[in-house]
C-alpha cells in the first residue's frame, strides 16, 4: 500500500505521522526488491494516487517505483536534483504522457489519458499578447464553453487577492513577470479545480520576487482549497507552502524522503527565521544533497 499524506485537514498542527504509516524510503525500497515486490500496487480513491510508477525514455529509466497518494486540498511540493523526473510525474499525472508501469488515478479514476478539469501552471505565465489580464484570466472559461461573463466576479475576486486590482485592462508587456505569473495562476484558478499541477511557476523571477509570490500563491490557495501538486528547486519556497514535501534521488527519480511540513498557517514572512522552519529546510537539503546507494 503506498503512503497517504498529508495529515488530513483536522490533524494539521499535530506534528508528524505516527511511526506505523508507511512511507517507502530507502530502507523499504530495498527491502521490496529484495523480497521480489514488482507488481504494481493499486492506486486508492485519494485526490491523487500514483502506485508503482516508472517512465523510461528510449534506454533512460527516468522515474523508478514511485508512490504516493495525496489528500484532497493538501499543497504537496517535489524537490530533487536536476533531470531526476519531477516534471515527469506531473505530466503523467495529468495524462500528458503514459507511465511505461504502474498506475495513476485521481479520486479513484484511472488517468489513461489528458484530463479535463485540472489547472495548470508553468515556468512561463503563457499569456495571450492581444488580451488583457482580465481577458487572458477568463480565457478559460471560453476554452471550456462557459460563459465568461458569468465568471468575471470570481476573476476580479481572484486579482484583488492576487494585488492586481487596476491591471484588469492592461495587457502583458506592460506586466512584471511577477505580475503575469500572478495572472497566470489565477486564470488556473477560476473555475476552482480540484487539481492544480504547478511546475517551477516561479523559477524565472528574482529571488525578491520569487519570495513575495510565494506568499501571494498561499494566499490565493488558502481561498481555494484546490489539491496542489507543486514542482520547485528552491527548498524554502517548499517548505513555506507545502503540507508535505517529496525528496526525490537523482536520476532514475525514486523516493528518497517524504518531509511532513508541520508549521502553523496562515505562514508569514517571520516564519522564515523560525528554528522549526530551519530545521525542516536543512532536512530537505540533506535528502536532496545524499549520495544514492542501492
Amino acid at each position: 500500500m503506498a503512503p497517504v499524506f498529508p495529515l488530513a485537514p483536522a490533524e494539521r498542527g499535530r506534528g508528524p505521522p505516527r511511526s506505523g504509516g508507511r512511507v517507502r524510503g530507502e530502507a523499504q525500497v530495498a527491502e521490496a526488491r529484495a523480497e521480489g515486490e514488482t507488481e504494481a500496487r493499486s492506486p486508492s480513491s485519494s485526490a491523487v494516487a500514483l502506485a508503482g510508477v516508472s517512465k523510461s525514455f528510449g534506454a533512460t529509466l527516468a522515474v523508478e517505483d514511485v508512490s504516493f497518494d495525496v489528500s484532497d486540498g493538501s499543497f504537496v511540493s517535489i524537490v530533487g536534483p536536476s533531470g531526476c523526473g519531477k516534471s515527469t510525474l506531473l505530466r503523467m499525472t495529468a495524462g500528458l504522457t503514459a507511465p511505461s508501469r504502474g498506475a495513476i488515478a485521481l479520486r479513484g479514476e484511472p488517468v489513461t489519458g489528458p484530463i479535463r478539469g485540472v489547472g495548470m501552471v508553468f515556468q512561463s505565465p503563457a499569456l495571450l499578447p492581444w488580451r488583457s489580464t482580465l481577458g487572458n484570466i477568463l480565457f478559460v472559461a471560453e476554452m471550456g464553453g462557459l460563459r465568461p461573463g458569468r465568471h468575471r466576479r470570481r476573476a476580479e475576486e481572484l486579482m484583488a487577492l492576487a494585488g492586481l486590482v487596476g491591471f484588469e485592462k492592461s495587457y502583458p508587456h506592460e506586466l512584471s513577470g511577477g505580475m503575469q505569473q500572478r495572472a497566470s495562476i489565477c486564470r488556473a484558478m477560476l473555475l476552482k479545480p480540484r487539481l492544480i499541477l504547478m511546475d517551477e511557476p516561479f523559477g524565472a523571477l528574482d529571488v525578491i520576487t520569487r519570495e513575495r509570490m510565494g506568499f501571494a500563491l498561499q494566499t490565493l490557495w488558502s481561498e481555494s482549497r484546490s489539491t496542489v501538486l507543486f514542482v520547485t528547486h528552491s527548498i524554502s519556497e517548499a517548505v513555506l507552502l507545502s503540507d508535505v514535501v517529496i525528496v526525490m534521488t537523482p536520476r532514475p527519480g525514486r523516493i528518497r524522503d517524504v518531509v511532513p511540513i508541520d508549521l502553523p498557517r496562515p505562514r508569514e514572512s517571520a516564519i522564515l527565521r523560525d528554528p522549526r522552519f530551519i530545521d525542516l529546510s536543512a532536512r530537505v537539503r540533506e535528502g536532496i544533497e545524499a549520495p544514492w546507494t542501492e
